[in-house]
């Protein structure tokens, strides 16, 4: 999400006649965009805006601009520490990024933070901002804002708001202007991505709403407006119809939540041929007893559950999740059944969390509980024997098979190879004669595999890359 609200912001500052630069020292604005997920996020801020603070000295025309939802929740607290800081912006102001900056030249410092979504449809999902994306032909789709699950351990619901779902219509429209600029891969995007469009059929079965349908349709889509408008989430609709612009080649999506992964989102996953074959489901812990002091919504067999329904429909499918090691009142006992769950599932990979507590959450409050960061440790390293078992298993079996390969370039640190991703989003290297342009389809027969990615050899080109390449260009004004 944070990745995406800074491709906006990126676009912005280049809509006002920006360039990016990879230097800060050659940079007139410096934008950093915060999460605050973890702890390490706000030693990592804090210490950048201390390697700003002499930059800032020597050139005071350089404008520092801090967002996002580590900004959201400090609010005037960044200031204080850094007095350096020009602008200081939440999660629900995007769209003024140019106007504060401006505001900042003239005023001086500026802290907007906006409590809530109070803007209007077009602002809280800027479709119509311009978009400085890091890749050409794969683009985000943000589908949903807000959260309103209430995960002990999780800061998200304090900093980007309630679950605010976009018309299905005006994400259509936007999945088809992205294929036509030559986007060939989507993700979709959302806190609890799973529960798309609740809100949405809640709102039109109000009795204060009456809508032509044509206004139906644009808001939950043809499938709930002519079916039996059910107050449910229109997730599995949705994947449908994306799936199904001309164009796109590949749909993901993040984050899902376990206890919103309906059938009808599975059944739909396995009878769109766009949607990868890859399920990012956060396990968080495998005890019953910390799922339900974490405000879960589910148990470790209800999870599994999922994980054989998925796999019972989608062939060869990928499983990915988060878990995090140490939650307040975690014993050992807990632990194992986190280590059970992990080596019963075989995920692909994970990705693993020390528990660290934010400031806000219910789970910060329970101090009398904290599990000692030492033992945390040893478990953190116990879990990571199992899952890097499972991960480099996955990988191993798959060697022999032909997979397709979206092709992403040169490898960094093999210029004889290129490199990709499957549709399991797994990383594989492989040598080409000629050049392959990045965004380019291809089969790749996996030769060898190890933890981190696969190796292979190239078979085919299938799709070339279609998407416009695009040149900075800068305008010179009149003399």
């Amino acid at each position: 999400m944070n990745e995406n609200d800074s491709e906006r912001i990126a676009g912005l500052l280049v809509e006002d006649g920006m360039v990016p630069t990879d230097s800060a020292e050659d940079a007139d604005v410096i934008v950093l965009n915060t999460c605050c997920i973890r702890e390490n996020a706000d030693n990592k801020l804090y210490g950048a805006l201390g390697n700003l603070k002499s930059l800032k000295a020597d050139r005071p025309e350089v404008q520092i601009l801090v967002g996002g939802c580590l900004a959201q929740k400090d609010k005037d607290l960044i200031q204080q520490r850094a007095g350096h800081v020009d602008v200081v912006m939440g999660t629900f102001n995007v769209h003024r990024t140019t106007e504060l900056l401006a505001q900042a030249r003239v005023e001086g410092p500026v802290m907007e933070v906006l409590e809530a979504a109070v803007l209007d449809e077009n602002e809280l999902f800027p479709t119509g901002l311009p978009t400085d994306r890091a890749v050409d032909y794969q683009s985000w789709v943000t589908i949903q804002v807000g959260c309103d699950n209430s995960c002990a351990f999780c800061i998200v619901p304090a900093v980007r708001g309630p679950e605010i779902s976009k018309p299905f219509g005006d994400l259509v429209a936007e999945v088809e202007g992205l294929a036509a600029d030559g986007v060939s891969e989507i993700t979709l995007l959302g806190q609890n991505v799973n529960s798309y469009g609740r809100d949405l059929a809640l709102r039109l079965r109000s009795a204060d709403h009456h809508f032509e349908e044509r206004e139906f349709e644009r808001i939950a889509g043809a499938e709930w407006t002519h079916g039996d408008r059910r107050a449910r989430p229109l997730f599995a609709d949705l994947l449908r119809a994306v799936g199904s612009v001309e164009g796109i080649h590949r749909v993901r999506y993040t984050s899902p939540h376990p206890k919103d992964l309906r059938p009808e989102i599975i059944a739909a996953m396995a009878e769109t041929d766009s949607v990868c074959e890859h399920l990012h489901l956060p396990l968080q812990s495998g005890s019953d007893t910390v799922l339900a002091a974490m405000h879960r919504g589910y148990t470790a067999e209800r999870f599994l559950d999922k994980v054989r329904l998925a796999r019972a429909a989608i062939d060869d499918l990928a499983i990915t999740s988060d878990i995090i090691v140490g939650f307040p009142g975690e014993t050992e006992q807990d632990f194992l059944g986190t280590l059970e769950v992990a080596a019963e599932v075989g995920f692909d990979a994970v990705y693993t969390f020390i528990y660290s507590p934010r400031p806000g959450t219910e789970a910060a409050e329970m101090v009398e509980s904290f599990v000692d960061h030492a033992v945390a440790v040893e478990r953190m390293e116990r879990l990571r024997a199992v899952v890097e078992r499972s991960s480099l298993r996955a990988n191993q079996a798959r060697i022999g098979r032909t997979d397709e390969v979206l092709v992403e370039g040169v490898s960094k640190r093999n210029p004889e190879m290129l490199t990709g991703r499957t549709r399991h989003n797994k990383l594989i290297h492989f040598p080409s004669s000629s050049k392959i342009r990045p965004g380019t389809y291809a089969k790749v027969e996996v030769t060898d595999a190890s933890l981190n990615h696969m190796l292979g050899e190239l078979i085919e080109i299938t799709h070339p890359a279609r998407h416009r390449t695009k040149i900075p260009v800068l305008a010179a004004g009149p003399q």
